[in-house]
């Protein structure tokens, strides 16, 4: 049941990323362009907990996970900071 899950979260994490990319390219406001970079860290950090799971359970792709989604947070938080300029 749990592989159902995480697949279905990095899904949803993947649509929410590629429908503010799709957003953005339409009306290029700058907060969509962050927002649209923190979820695909999100996505990546996603898909990346499936594989990690799942695919392959003997090995550890904690620091790479964890990459994805502090990168993710940090572009979010510095889009917030640019854009209140």
């Amino acid at each position: 049941m749990a592989q159902w899950v995480y697949l279905l979260c990095a899904l949803t994490s993947v649509s929410c990323a590629g429908l503010l990319i799709r957003n953005y390219r339409r009306s290029r406001v700058g907060l969509l362009l962050w927002t649209s970079l923190c979820f695909v860290g999100l996505a990546l950090n996603n898909v990346l907990l499936f594989v990690d799971l799942i695919v392959i359970p003997e090995g550890d792709l904690m620091l790479w996970r964890s990459g994805a989604a502090v990168t993710g947070m940090a572009l979010m938080a510095f889009g917030l900071i640019w854009e209140a300029k």
